[in-house]
C-alpha cells in the first residue's frame, strides 16, 4: 500500500520566472543611443542585442543539479523579449541557477525546417541562423561607435558555433515552495570591459567565431561575468493563458489546402483563425485580378503585382487609377507566409489588414470598401463563391481581407536553379559559385575574410531577414520611423527577398536602381554614411568594399541563379 501511495503521489511543482534585463554599468540599456562609455574610451550605441539561453538548470541544497532540458528562450532587446518560465519545478529551497548562452551541439546541428514557427528556435522567429552554412548565432551584439569626434562607425559581433556555447552560474537562494522569480541584470559594460577588454578600434569591428579568432575568446571570457542576479522576487503573477483561436467563419464543408513547404524553409507562422481551404484560395486569387475594387474598375492587384515580373510591375513606382504616381517601388509578394510586417514601412501587422489598404489609398485604387463589396454581391457568381467560403451570408470587407490573405499566403518561391543545385539536381557554373561564396561570406580582412556581406540582411532559404535596415541611400526619408515615431527607424526600410530578383527591376523602395548591376555598385562603392546607417555596412570602410569587376559579375550571375523556374499564371 505504502508503494502504491508513492506511485499514485502527485508531486508539488512550480514556476520560476526568469527575467533579464539589459543594462550598462547597472543602468537601464538603452537601444540606439550613442551614450556609453567603454574601457576603451569608445562611445557606443546598441542596436541589436539578440541571444538565445538553453540548457536551464537549478541547483539544489545538497548539490544536485536538476535540469529543464525544454526551457529555451530567444532573448531580444529591440523585440522586448526579457523573460521566460521554467515550468514544472519541485517544490525546495535551490541555491544557485544555470543557463547556456548558445543551443547544445545537436540542436545546432538540427534541420530547422522541422522546428515549431512559435519556438524560440525557429530561425524566422529569432533571425540568429545561418542556414546555408548551418548553424546559430549564439548571441549577436551590434550597434556603433565614436572615438573622439569623428564619424560613427559599425561594429557587428556574432557568437556562434560548438566550442563558444557559454555557461552562465550564478548562486541564488530561491525559495521555490510557491512561484517566484529571479531578476538578473545583463551588463553590456562588462562583456566589453571585463575581464578582457575590447576596443572596436584596435581589435575589430566584427567577428563571426571562426576558429581562433580573439574577439570570440574575449566575449566568451566576458560573457561568463556580464550576468549578476540584481534581485529574488516571492510572489510572480500568474501566467496568462492563450486565448483560444478559433477559424473565423469557416464553412460547414471545405477542403483543406495543401500548403507545400521547401526542405530548407523554416515552419511559418500561419494564422490559426483563418485555416487554408481550397474555397478561400480561389476566392482570393479572383479577388485579386478584380479589377471591380478599383473606383474605376481600370485596375486590380495583380496590375501592380504581375507574376512574370516576380509579383511587381517593372515601374520606379506604381501607379493608380487614372495614372496617379505613388511614392514606392512594387514590392514582391512571394513567401509572404514568413513576413509579419507589410509595406516598406511594415505599418500593416497582417496580410488581411495590409490587402485592404491599397483598395481604399487615393492613389491607388481609391474605392470604399463599401462599393467594392455591393459590386461584388451583385454578381451571383460571387455571391456564390462567398458562400462556398463561409459560413455566414453576405459579402464584407472582413471576408474580402480574409480570402486575399489566403490567396496570397499560397504564393511561394522555392524552386529556383540554385535550389535545385543545392538539391544536387543542377550545377552552377563557376562564376555563379564564386558569387555565392562573396555573398555568404563576411568581410572581415581582419581574419582574411573579403566577402561582400550580403548575407546578413539577405540570408537564409527566404533571402530576406524580414527586418528594416537603412542600407545608406542617398537622400533622406522617413521610413520605418514614419510608423513607429522612432528617430532610430529613420531611413529603414523593410529588406524583400532576393528569390525572383531578376525579375523585380527596378529596385530599392523608390526604384532608383535601373540593374542589379548598379545595385551591386551602391554596395561596393556607393554607401552614403549617416547615424542609423546599417552597423554590418557601417563597418565597412569610408571607401566601400570595392569591389572587383569579376566579384561584381559573379554576384550578379549568382543572383540570377535565383529566379523560380515556374511562375503562378497570370
Amino acid at each position: 500500500m505504502a508503494l502504491l501511495l508513492a506511485v499514485g503521489a502527485r508531486v508539488e511543482a512550480s514556476r520560476l520566472e526568469v527575467t533579464i534585463d539589459p543594462v550598462f554599468n547597472g543602468e537601464p540599456l538603452r537601444l540606439d543611443s550613442l551614450r556609453y562609455q567603454t574601457a576603451a574610451d569608445e562611445m557606443i550605441s546598441v542596436t541589436r542585442l539578440s541571444y538565445l539561453l538553453t540548457g536551464v538548470a537549478l541547483q539544489r541544497q545538497d548539490g544536485q543539479w536538476v535540469e529543464f532540458p525544454k526551457s529555451t528562450a530567444w532573448m531580444d532587446l529591440a523585440a522586448r523579449r526579457r523573460v521566460f518560465q521554467v515550468e514544472d519545478v519541485a517544490e525546495g529551497s535551490y541555491q544557485a541557477l544555470r543557463f547556456y548562452i548558445g543551443p547544445d551541439a545537436i540542436a545546432n546541428a538540427a534541420d530547422v525546417s522541422k522546428i515549431p514557427a512559435d519556438d524560440p528556435l525557429n530561425p524566422n522567429l529569432n533571425g540568429l541562423h545561418w542556414s546555408w552554412q548551418g548553424g546559430y548565432i549564439f548571441m549577436a551584439f551590434e550597434g556603433h561607435y565614436r572615438t573622439g569626434s569623428e564619424e560613427p562607425k559599425g561594429y557587428a559581433h556574432h557568437l556562434a558555433r560548438d566550442p563558444n556555447r557559454t555557461s552562465i552560474r550564478l548562486s541564488a537562494a530561491l525559495d521555490l515552495r510557491k512561484d517566484a522569480g529571479v531578476q538578473i541584470h545583463f551588463d553590456v559594460a562588462n562583456l566589453l570591459n571585463a575581464p578582457r577588454p575590447l576596443s572596436f578600434e584596435r581589435d575589430g569591428t566584427a567577428t563571426h567565431s571562426r576558429e581562433g579568432d580573439p574577439i570570440a575568446a574575449a566575449l566568451v571570457s566576458n560573457l561568463r561575468g556580464a550576468f549578476r542576479v540584481n534581485r529574488i522576487v516571492s510572489e510572480v503573477a500568474a501566467t496568462a493563458a492563450l486565448p483560444k483561436v478559433a477559424p473565423i467563419d469557416l464553412p460547414a464543408k471545405f477542403t483543406p489546402y495543401r500548403f507545400t513547404l521547401s526542405r530548407t524553409f523554416p515552419v511559418p507562422d500561419l494564422p490559426r483563425d483563418n485555416p487554408l481551404i481550397v474555397e478561400r484560395v480561389s476566392l482570393g486569387e479572383k479577388l485579386f485580378n478584380d479589377k471591380r475594387l478599383s473606383r474605376d474598375g481600370s485596375i486590380s492587384c495583380a496590375t501592380c503585382h504581375q507574376p512574370d515580373a516576380g509579383f511587381t510591375d517593372r515601374l520606379a513606382v506604381s501607379r493608380g487609377i487614372e495614372g496617379r504616381s505613388g511614392d514606392r517601388n512594387s514590392m514582391p509578394l512571394f513567401n509572404l507566409a514568413w513576413k509579419r510586417e507589410f509595406f516598406w514601412d511594415g505599418r500593416a501587422k497582417s496580410l488581411r489588414e495590409q490587402v485592404l489598404m491599397p483598395i481604399q489609398d487615393h492613389r491607388e485604387m481609391d474605392q470604399s470598401l463599401e462599393k467594392a463589396c455591393e459590386d461584388l454581391a451583385a454578381s451571383a457568381e460571387d455571391v456564390l463563391s462567398f458562400k462556398d467560403a463561409f459560413a455566414t451570408p453576405g459579402i464584407t470587407a472582413q471576408k474580402v481581407s480574409l480570402a486575399l490573405e489566403q490567396y496570397l499566403l499560397t504564393l511561394s518561391a522555392r524552386n529556383s536553379r540554385f535550389d535545385r543545385a543545392f538539391a544536387g539536381k543542377a550545377s552552377l557554373s563557376d562564376e555563379e559559385k564564386r558569387g555565392f561564396e562573396l555573398f555568404m561570406t563576411e568581410y572581415e580582412p581582419r581574419t582574411g575574410q573579403n566577402g561582400a556581406d550580403c548575407f546578413h540582411c539577405h540570408g537564409g532559404a527566404l533571402f530576406s531577414d524580414h527586418q528594416f535596415h537603412d542600407n545608406g541611400l542617398e537622400g533622406e526619408a522617413p521610413g520605418r520611423a514614419k510608423v513607429t515615431g522612432s528617430p532610430g527607424d529613420q531611413g529603414k526600410f523593410s529588406t524583400p527577398s532576393l528569390r525572383n530578383v531578376a525579375l523585380t527591376a527596378p529596385y530599392m523602395h523608390d526604384g532608383r536602381f535601373a540593374t542589379l548591376e548598379e545595385v551591386v555598385e551602391h554596395y561596393s562603392t556607393g554607401i552614403h554614411r549617416r547615424p542609423m546607417l546599417d552597423p554590418n555596412l557601417a563597418k565597412h570602410p569610408e571607401t566601400g568594399l570595392n569591389l572587383s569587376a569579376p566579384d561584381k559579375a559573379a554576384l550578379v550571375a549568382f543572383l540570377k541563379t535565383l529566379t523560380e523556374e515556374s511562375l503562378p499564371p497570370p
